[in-house]
């Protein structure tokens, strides 16, 4: 059989000579590898060496030439063009295939014309003829391969003769081998449509291939024709082709059970692994299936044996019914593919694999089953991560962009909307580079220095900055370089500001504080209360700025604007001088300010925002005079304090005969302290009598807007500082008879129920429920009998300060407002033992609506109608009038003014009375 074989091989070889001679090339080292297993003929092209090229195969057959390999050529002649799964092609042929020069069913061989062309209609094309042996001489009894597109089964010829004698009984057993013509091959397909039976010719049409060798008779059939049907076994869905091959001499009829059954199905997958399942027995093939007897059981990579699968980390198992293959996905001998699936990023593995199953029955010596599969994974989409291994102490970004398959690349970043190709972004100062991992793939590395104009900074907490990093990646994905773009915001907080501390100081009649300005305007901000500390403002209250390279240093007046006077007593002030440190987006406090000191003052004048006015007033005379003796407008009014040169006083805006007035944008409230004249004792004569040279007014002003709301006042805390500021001058008391009285003496009081009988008493809680009303009384003194009162404009506030906000107007210019918060009705005053003169007395029941205020207080306005006055006396009424001309916000020009305060007034749930 050696000698056969060298002999053939010589011949061959001559012939290839002599072809080359033809115009023929042998094909480059490197360009093709090839094998011979399991019956096949495995050929495989070299990738690299066909890059930007096209190639067609041809098989080249002795007798007719070449044949151009297509897929109709493919399917029925027993050839399969593939790839691998790195992308070569593979070409397998079975040694039982079309155009195979067969000798003796041992020796096989086969020619391949490979045309390569740089154009796609393989004009100019080079052709490289590789030629291919295969020995193959322990045949089983019958072979099957399940290929990619084919199945294919071989059978022994070699059985006796039937005798004679037997051939009538033979015939009338099978009466469709009576149809049989003589010395031609015939097949019998059984369906579920029926029996067919077609000569070879047919069956080549409807694209089977039949023939015989030397020793045995095979039939290779598509998937899926006409005449197969699909079964389940054990699970698995087989096609199956159910026939019997004959042939008919006069004294030998031979009938060959051709039956083939392939799986078609039996792939699974999870997460992590491939499960490729086949049935163990084949009822169709194994008729007794107790006599089955398995032999053995081997599997394959690509055209590779693997001995030992559990080396590989592959399970190779099998039981009663099943033979199982276990595949780890990315496991060696396949290949993890990197690809993009609308706009996702995900893998896809690929393994070539092959399983021989050899077993015995008692209908045929051995079958030899080998299945070739091509297995893919669906796309297994891998979300990429983004590792942040940043360290704040090193202020860099060291951000990891991965896991990727070696097929990724990364060709572009854009850092904070600013596109950057790698050199340009190597060029700015940015690290890229990568790092590998022990399972294969790969992380891309960015580092960015914090400092970098492209990083985000943002000022947070208190003493921290928040730098974000804000990167789209741009990658090539896979062999066709699919674009894949992914973006990812990295952020680290660092305690990298120092929040300034302010230094404070004081001498005889200032306030200094002194702070860093790092980060003033850029972080945070100086408040005033609600104001922005700027220059206007600085400006505005008197205070005196001045800044280096470091520090700025605000020096502020005893008596500027601004100042929060914490004691105030006889010839001394303690003021505090207070600004707040503020983030400039939040407005939230980080830090407060404050420096307090205690002055020394001979005379000074203080206007508190809730009204209070202390004033420390030395009157000088001579001779000098008893300063214990000095009054406010009201004479019940004395000084709380003093000594020989100075006295002090303490009193409220709406007390001591305080008058109100409105100039421009400024509310004025106005007293005087005086002195009453007293008898002296004198040298030369027994007694003189004097009067003090001069009297000493007292103003205190407050910022206040022009525009009045609904008639009622409304101060503009914006722009306002917290306290008012305040004046003394003297006045000569011999113009004091020229003075006009400005300020009404009117007093106010809550009565208990609508009867205005029984009232409460300065040291009574006044208790009410929502919706009950509070029952007002404002009575006007000292007036004549012809004056009436009249309610200007009323509101109810939360403090007693005049100026507090929010307010609610509940009359405006004498009329009662109904509100969502509060509704108000004047009440009849009728004569009584208690009320002489009805116009001087104004009743009003006002009602609580609003549920979430518990303590509230009722301001008015009031004013009266002169005997003097020239309007009329029809336009001072105290109820509305929608004719009455205006002097003072509200009320008849020339009238008299005043204002009175209740409260508080205590709104309860009605469990809590």
């Amino acid at each position: 059989m050696e000698a056969v074989g060298h002999l053939l091989h010589r011949i061959w070889l001559f012939f290839l000579l002599f072809w080359l001679g033809q115009g023929r090339q042998m094909a480059p080292p490197g360009f093709v590898e090839s094998s011979c297993h399991s019956r096949i003929f495995w050929m495989k092209l070299n990738k690299l060496l066909l890059q930007g090229k096209f190639f067609q195969l041809e098989i080249y057959d002795p007798h007719s030439g070449p044949v151009l390999l297509d897929e109709k050529l493919a399917s029925r002649c027993g050839y399969v063009l593939s790839e691998d799964v790195w992308g070569n092609p593979v070409l397998r042929a079975s040694v039982l295939g079309c155009h195979v020069a067969n000798e003796a069913d041992e020796l096989f061989s086969l020619t391949v014309n490979i045309k390569v062309s740089s154009f796609s209609s393989m004009r100019a094309a080079v052709t490289y003829t590789y030629p291919m042996y295969c020995s193959y001489a322990s045949w089983a009894s019958r072979e099957i391969v399940c290929e990619e597109n084919y199945m294919e089964v071989s059978v022994k010829t070699d059985v006796p003769a039937v005798s004679n004698d037997y051939t009538v009984a033979w015939m009338s057993a099978l009466p469709e081998t009576q149809n049989v013509a003589y010395q031609q091959w015939h097949l019998m397909f059984v369906s579920p449509s029926g029996r067919k039976r077609i000569t070879v010719s047919d069956a080549v049409k409807l694209g089977y291939s039949f023939n015989n060798s030397l020793s045995r008779v095979y039939l290779r059939a598509p998937y899926h024709s006409n005449e197969s049907d699909v079964s389940v076994v054990s699970g698995v869905n087989m096609n199956m082709i159910t026939s019997t091959s004959m042939y008919r001499q006069r004294w030998l009829l031979l009938l060959i059970d051709t039956t083939v059954s392939c799986p078609v199905d039996g792939i699974s997958f999870t997460d992590t692994t491939i499960t490729w399942t086949v049935p163990r027995v084949i009822p169709t093939l194994v008729v007794q299936e107790s006599t089955f007897l398995s032999k053995s059981v081997v599997m394959g990579v690509d055209d590779q044996v693997i001995v030992n699968p559990e080396e590989m980390n592959y399970l190779l198992e099998h039981n009663e019914t099943h033979i199982r293959i276990t595949i780890p996905t990315g496991a060696e001998g396949g290949k993890l593919e990197s690809s993009i699936s609308d706009g996702v990023y995900g893998v896809i593995y690929s393994i070539n694999l092959f399983l021989e199953h050899t077993w015995t029955d008692a209908d045929w010596q051995t079958t030899k089953y080998t299945i070739i599969k091509s297995i893919t994974t669906p796309f297994m989409p891998q979300i990429p991560t983004v590792i942040n291994n940043t360290v704040p102490e090193e202020r860099l970004f060291n951000v990891a962009f991965g896991h990727f398959l070696p097929d990724v690349s990364l060709v572009a970043i854009t850092v904070g909307n600013v596109p950057f190709s790698l050199r340009e972004a190597l060029h700015h100062g940015f690290k890229i580079y990568e790092t590998p991992f022990s399972n294969g793939t790969k992380a891309f590395i960015l580092e960015v220095s914090f400092d970098d104009p492209y990083v985000l900074k943002e000022y947070v907490n208190r003493n921290e900055t928040k730098y974000t990093l804000l990167v789209n990646y741009t990658l090539t994905v896979g062999a066709e370089m699919t674009l894949y773009y992914h973006s990812a915001e990295v952020e680290c907080v660092i305690a990298d500001i120092e929040v300034p501390e302010a230094v404070g100081s004081c001498d005889e009649e200032n306030l200094y504080l002194t702070l860093p300005t790092f980060g003033l305007h850029q972080y945070w901000d100086l408040y005033l209360g609600t104001n922005l500390l700027n220059r206007h403002l600085a400006l505005t209250n008197g205070y005196l700025a001045a800044t280096n390279s470091t520090h700025l240093i605000l020096q502020i007046p005893l008596f500027a604007g601004g100042l929060i006077y914490e004691e105030v007593s006889f010839q001394k002030i303690k003021a505090r001088f207070d600004v707040a440190l503020r983030k400039l987006r939040t407005m939230e406090t980080l830090q407060m300010f404050s420096i307090s000191c205690s002055f020394n003052s001979s005379a000074f004048i203080i206007c508190h925002p809730n009204g209070t006015i202390m004033v420390s007033a030395q009157m000088k005379t001579v001779p000098a005079i008893d300063m214990s003796k000095t009054k406010l407008r009201d004479s019940s009014c004395k000084p709380r304090e003093y000594n020989e040169a100075h006295a002090f006083f303490k009193f409220h805006v709406t007390t001591c005969g305080t008058s109100v007035r409105f100039e421009g944008d400024h509310i004025i409230y106005e007293n005087e302290i005086s002195y009453e004249k007293e008898t002296l004792p004198g040298q030369s004569i027994p007694t003189i009598t004097r009067d003090p040279d001069y009297r000493l007014t007292v103003l205190c002003y407050y910022q206040a807007k022009e525009t009045l709301v609904l008639g009622a006042f409304s101060r503009d805390l914006a722009t306002s500082p917290p306290f008012g500021s305040g004046t003394m001058f003297p006045r000569s008391n011999t113009a004091a008879y020229r003075r006009v009285r400005q300020a009404l003496n009117v007093v106010s009081r809550v009565s208990k129920d609508e009867s205005f009988m029984e009232f409460y008493g300065p040291s009574m809680a006044i208790l009410k429920q929502p919706m009950e009303p509070v029952f007002l009384e404002v009575e006007l003194k000292d007036e004549s009998l012809n004056v009436e009162l009249y309610l200007e404009n009323c509101w109810v506030a939360t403090s007693p300060d005049f100026n507090n906000t929010p307010r609610w107007n509940i009359t405006v210019d004498g009329c009662e407002i109904n509100g969502s918060e509060f509704a108000a009705e004047f009440c009849p005053v009728p004569v009584s033992p208690r009320v002489r003169h009805p116009s001087h007395f104004k009743r009003l029941a006002v009602r609580i609506l609003a549920q979430q205020l518990e303590q509230v207080y009722v301001h008015c306005l009031v004013a009266a109608c002169s005997p003097t006055n020239t309007q009329p006396s029809s336009t001072c009424r105290g109820q509305c009038s929608s004719n009455r001309e205006k002097g003072f916000p509200g009320h008849p020009s020339g009238s008299l003014q005043g204002y009175v305060l209740a409260g508080p007034v205590w709104i309860v749930a009605p469990d809590r009375r």
